[in-house]
């Protein structure tokens, strides 16, 4: 199958790349790297499918990434999301997987399940944005498409979400309790790769794994480390929503848990600065 892929050089798409390569895929990266930026128009003709990953918005931040200048945002996300739906669907492109966000249910109670289906009811702009293009690629009429409803996402690279955490633990400084839902990218590319190969792909998924409070988290670096600093009291979860991931897992799809994390974490705290 020939992908045509946005945000190839970022850190869900740098990720996601090599193993859609790995299972017998042609990938084009669109990224700036390769002159691609959301809303531009680009050729996309003679592609199989489009897996949209690219997202415009402050460094480390989602929920408030529009910094100062929301329409900014909006224009780039939102719009450029809208424009290149529309370009792939001229193109003749028969699947779209797109990469929506958890944030699209952020206006449901504390502590309700979340299930694969359950409609967008998004309380900040990054939810919002992420939901219009839900809605924008469900009325793209002809297309395969599946919305993936990500919660964190986590993996090795120069962009480790964990790498200043770590670096904190390290050092000694205090550390906020916290816990969250969390995804490993390899297993998000595993989804992907399910979704592409089914004939009648569900137009919306959750993608989650781990429920991981950051005092199990750090206790696992100390063990790798050495480290004797005390560790975040454990976060209250019970407020937490959590993800149902049952249209997945119909499929097939067996996220690597704690294992995967434990596996994972060597590679993690390599690009971590100790000291």
């Amino acid at each position: 199958m020939r992908i045509a892929l946005t945000g190839a050089s970022g850190f869900v798409g740098a990720s996601v790349r090599p193993l859609l390569e790995q299972a017998g895929h042609v990938v084009t990266p669109l990224d700036r790297q390769h002159g691609y930026a959301l809303g531009d128009r680009p050729d996309l003709r003679d592609h199989d499918a489009l897996i949209h990953c690219a997202f415009a918005h402050q460094p480390g931040r989602f929920r408030g990434g529009e910094g100062n200048d929301p329409q900014a945002f909006i224009t780039a996300n939102q719009t450029g999301t809208r424009i290149l739906f529309d370009q792939a669907r001229l193109c003749g492109v028969r699947r779209i997987l797109f990469l929506s966000s958890r944030a699209v249910h952020d206006g449901y109670p504390p502590g309700m399940f979340l299930t694969d289906d359950l409609p967008p009811r998004p309380d900040n702009l990054y939810g919002r944005v992420k939901a219009d293009g839900e809605t924008c690629l469900a009325s793209s009429g002809g297309l395969l498409g599946t919305s993936i409803r990500a919660t964190g996402l986590y993996g090795p690279g120069p962009r480790n979400k964990w790498r200043d955490l770590f670096s904190d633990y390290l050092r000694g400084r205090s550390i906020t309790p916290r816990a969250g839902t969390e995804l490993h990218v390899a297993d998000l590319a595993a989804a992907m790769l399910l979704l592409l190969a089914h004939p009648a792909p569900p137009a919306t998924v959750n993608a989650s794994d781990l429920v991981l409070d950051r005092h199990d988290l750090l206790a696992e670096v100390a063990r790798l480390s050495g480290c004797r600093h005390d560790l975040p009291r454990r976060a209250d979860a019970a407020s937490m929503r959590l993800a149902g991931c049952a249209a997945l897992a119909r499929l097939g799809w067996r996220p690597g848990g704690m294992s995967l994390l434990k596996q994972s974490l060597p590679q993690l705290m390599d690009a971590t600065p100790h000291l």
